[in-house]
């Protein structure tokens, strides 16, 4: 006799009862939609000829985008995500070399357009 009832499907019970294989607890990560923001920004800059490459770390208190002029160097931008932050200045913030804080913000579309330099009409 099982100890499951008739209208229970067996496959759940067995899934719930095993972890994730490929789940990393704790870790900040960007969505879908902020990572084809930001991939799509640095296609330009890459098509422009001012970014060649870039890092993505994924840490346990943020997630963070590097973008460099040349592998070798270091980072001329940081894109970062930090959720603890959501409540206060915003969880995004765009950082230089230097590590000044060049814009902090709650939405990242506008916390990107400090180094989204696009064409005006003057």
């Amino acid at each position: 006799m099982s100890l499951m009832s008739e209208d229970a499907d067996p496959s759940e019970h067995r899934a719930a009862a095993r972890p994730a294989a490929n789940a990393q607890p704790n870790r900040v990560t960007f969505n879908r939609l902020e990572l084809h923001r930001i991939l799509n920004l640095y296609g330009r800059m890459v098509a422009d000829g001012e970014w060649r490459d870039y890092a993505i770390d994924f840490l346990k208190d943020r997630a963070v985008f590097s973008v460099y002029r040349r592998a070798s160097e270091v980072p001329i931008y940081r894109i970062e995500k930090d959720p603890r932050l959501a409540r206060k200045q915003g969880m995004y913030s765009v950082i230089s070399a230097t590590g000044l804080i060049l814009r902090r913000g709650h939405e990242l579309e506008r916390v990107l357009l400090v180094i989204d330099r696009k064409l005006a009409v003057v």
